[in-house]
């Protein structure tokens, strides 16, 4: 885009916030948040293609600004932690939402290639799970306890090694995607096909039923792993179709953007750890109501956070631009 061109789509919006800024207007914190991020977002791609220009002292000026009026007014440190969940984030992330479907169909594609194979064949869950996790859960079920596995070790020490192992996941998820997107999508596949194997294993012994025990954590951790394979597709992706970026500053773009949505996951893994080590143990035990509370309360958070709220968020930025 020629720099005239880029002024003559931005301008309104810079002098909106220049005639707030400059008249002590006073704006609402979230609002003024979201403009700056826009501002921000606006003198990052002027660095990028029109380095010297007038545009970019102008915004780099009005930035500074900005960030006075943010920052000074509130604790700088405790005022990041909350506008990046709360604002940068979700505003960020909405532009995401077809790589996070994209991610979303490769996994289900998975899932259902593991049910249908398990069904198929009743060999193929050894394959997937190996012989001794099947073993033990096929012990497990002829003693009347499916579920014994998350009954053992301690709960804090549960809590603490499910966390760090599925944020580990996820960070393999997000770096694999360096491999042009294919390591992603192996991550998410392979994932995929031992969550329908698992399910189907289950079935297959006519206690399904009982996998909402592994539901309690699996909901959010499951949802979680997606949203890092999405990280991974973004980052890929970045390479392979640049856009308009010479393939450098694409990828160094998809990394970055990459690292922020898997660095929102971390609060979600500790959510999921929290309830497997605490919660998902006496999942047997739990009368059906609280278990499935416990289900429709976990997915409703994920899709509300990664989906429903950006929109809404996105919606009300657009409208006070008008």
């Amino acid at each position: 885009m020629r720099e005239a061109s880029f002024v003559k789509q931005n301008k309104e919006k810079w002098m909106v916030f220049e005639k707030a800024l400059h008249n002590n207007v006073k704006i609402n914190p979230d609002d003024l948040a979201s403009y700056y991020i826009q501002l921000t977002n606006d003198l990052s791609y002027a660095q990028t293609y029109y380095p010297d220009s007038k545009t970019l002292l102008y915004l780099n000026s009005l930035a500074s600004e900005a960030h006075q009026k943010i920052y000074i007014t509130k604790r700088e440190s405790k005022n990041k932690i909350i506008s990046f969940w709360k604002h940068e984030f979700p505003l960020f992330f909405k532009q995401y939402h077809k790589t996070l479907l994209y991610a979303f169909l490769i996994f289900m594609s998975a899932v259902l290639i593991g049910v249908i194979s398990t069904l198929n064949d009743t060999s193929f869950v050894r394959l997937i799970l190996g012989d001794g996790y099947v073993n033990m859960t096929i012990e497990n079920i002829e003693n009347g306890e499916p579920m014994a596995v998350y009954k053992s070790g301690s709960q804090v020490g549960t809590f603490l090694g499910i966390t760090i192992n599925n944020i580990r996941v996820a960070i393999i998820a997000f770096a694999l995607g360096v491999m042009f997107s294919v390591g992603t999508i192996y991550v998410l596949f392979s994932n995929g096909i031992m969550l329908g194997a698992f399910i189907t294993f289950f079935y297959n012994y006519g206690i399904l039923e009982k996998t909402s025990t592994v539901w309690l954590h699996g909901t959010i951790e499951i949802s979680v792993i997606v949203i890092a394979g999405c990280a991974g597709l973004v980052m890929g992706n970045s390479f392979l179709f640049p856009k308009t970026y010479s393939r450098r500053v694409a990828f160094m773009k998809g990394a970055k953007d990459g690292l922020k949505i898997v660095v929102s996951t971390i609060p979600f893994f500790i959510i999921a750890g929290f309830i497997e080590g605490f919660f998902t143990r006496f999942g047997e035990h739990m009368h059906w109501t609280l278990s499935y509370s416990i289900i429709l309360a976990s997915l409703s958070l994920i899709v509300y956070y990664y989906i429903i709220y950006p929109i809404r968020l996105n919606r009300k930025l657009s409208v006070i631009n008008k």
